[in-house]
């Protein structure tokens, strides 16, 4: 639907999807450039018309709207570095990279990363990202400490965590907060940040045979080290993978030649995904050549690796658009998490990938500890496992809705910042606080003008 703009602010007609490449929708675009404009197109948006949107990595349709607009923030770029506090003040539209660049030769870190720094700060906040370091110091919902949103009237409303002005304020901002951008348009935010001496990890590297062996490693690794993932072979039947664990290295633990600047940044991307790629490169046979090579590259027991922030928190930021890898049909990343008691379902779902044949070289496990107070937050103490896999593998989605239903009965959910295709039924049984999250987006978006394709599919509405 097109919608009234304020005076100097113009409008592109674009075709959108997720980082996912697949469910592509139309929608107008628009790049506010000052919170009086964006309050100015709050206001007179009708119902269900609006949704931001950072740098496009959410993997499924969270962060575009059919027939709707659109709004992209690249003029909110301010960051701000308090050092005597530790913290960052920043412009919703800043990238992490923007921000990584800015704060690592500074001696501060980010409190959480996910597996790329090319998201934006808002974009963080919507989704309350989760990094390799969840069962230590939580999601980045956790770290914030105040946010500046445009609300559903066009109000500019400034919430913190611990509501200071109102208990109201607190209910709003943890509804912000994995709120997917429902809640309004996140403009700026203040967080608190990590101290470091130097800009490199300490990394301890160890292979595993069979997923048993490797999910007790995980598990003792929680009180060893900030951060831990590990990579698992989802074509191996016993689940081999290789466990990464690490900490921050302080400067004077670096060898000499490393000492004179400790604090060095400058991530480069190595190459480019060719922009056409014939969708059936990604297949079990070149997948399990794949994961045969990555596996045996790992070493058996490695440790203290020194490795640069990059390649150990941001891998796949050194292939520029590698989501073409997948060709033109795209991919999904299917990404659930259950707690501690229910850790069967993990080796559980890859075999059911395996099973039908749908190949996956991304494959990602990790650990989550305590749950923030925000009632769409996605992770709960326990595991999660993400697996991308290409989109056109026949009965692919009846097998991940078998294993929806799994899931939430064992008290586990999806993320929604990766999901394309849950149900309305699978959502609503796997958010124990919807009904909580409902009642304060309500409030605070009395209009009811912000939507997504996926609050749309997820609440049954379609435009």
């Amino acid at each position: 639907m097109t919608i009234p703009l304020p005076a100097g602010l113009t409008a592109e007609t674009k075709t959108l999807s997720g980082w996912g490449r697949t469910n592509p929708v139309s929608s107008q675009v628009v790049q506010p450039s000052s919170v009086e404009q964006l309050q100015e197109l709050v206001r007179g948006a009708p119902p269900r018309s609006l949704i931001a949107r950072g740098l496009g990595r959410s993997y499924g349709d969270a962060a575009q709207l059919k027939d709707g607009t659109v709004i992209e923030l690249p003029a909110f770029d301010r960051i701000v570095l308090d050092p005597a506090s530790g913290t960052v003040t920043a412009g919703a539209g800043v990238s992490l990279d923007q921000i990584l660049r800015v704060i690592v030769p500074a001696g501060f870190f980010l409190p959480v990363t996910p597996g790329t720094r090319n998201v934006t700060l808002g974009g963080a906040i919507a989704a309350d990202v989760h990094g390799k370091n969840h069962h230590v110091d939580g999601s980045f919902g956790n770290h914030v400490q105040r946010l500046l949103l445009v609300d559903g009237s066009g109000i500019l409303r400034e919430l913190t965590p611990s509501g200071r002005s109102s208990v109201e304020e607190a209910e709003f901002f943890w509804a912000t907060v994995g709120g997917m951008g429902l809640t309004g348009v996140i403009v700026e935010a203040t967080f608190s940040l990590i101290p470091i001496t130097s800009s490199l990890i300490s990394v301890d590297t160890t292979r595993y045979r069979d997923m048993e062996s490797l999910m007790a490693a995980m598990v003792e690794a929680d009180a060893k080290y900030r951060y831990s993932v590990a990579w698992v072979d989802s074509l191996d039947p016993k689940g081999r993978g290789v466990l990464t664990c690490g900490d921050h290295a302080p400067a004077e633990a670096l060898p000499p030649n490393l000492q004179g600047d400790p604090l060095h940044y400058d991530p480069k991307a190595l190459a480019s995904a060719p922009p056409f790629l014939p969708g059936g490169l990604l297949n079990k046979f070149t997948v399990r050549a794949f994961n045969e090579a990555w596996y045996r590259k790992a070493p058996k027991r490695r440790v203290g690796e020194l490795q640069a922030i990059a390649p150990f928190f941001h891998p796949l930021d050194g292939v520029k658009d590698w989501n073409r890898i997948y060709g033109p049909a795209g991919f999904l990343q299917y990404q659930f998490a259950v707690p501690n008691e229910a850790a069967h379902l993990v080796p559980r779902a890859l075999e059911v990938l395996r099973q039908v044949g749908a190949p996956s070289f991304l494959t990602v496990l990790k650990r989550f500890g305590h749950s923030n107070p925000a009632p769409l937050s996605f992770p709960i103490p326990g595991w999660t496992l993400a697996a991308d896999v290409p989109a056109a593998i026949p009965g692919l989605l009846e097998v991940l809705d078998q294993l929806d239903e799994e899931v939430a009965a064992a008290g586990g959910r999806l993320y929604l910042a990766k999901d394309s295709r849950q149900s309305i039924e699978m959502f609503e049984n796997s958010h124990q606080k919807l009904y909580k999250w409902r009642t304060q987006f309500s409030t605070i978006d009395e209009k009811n003008c912000f939507s997504s394709s996926l609050f749309e599919r997820l609440t049954g509405n379609d435009h």
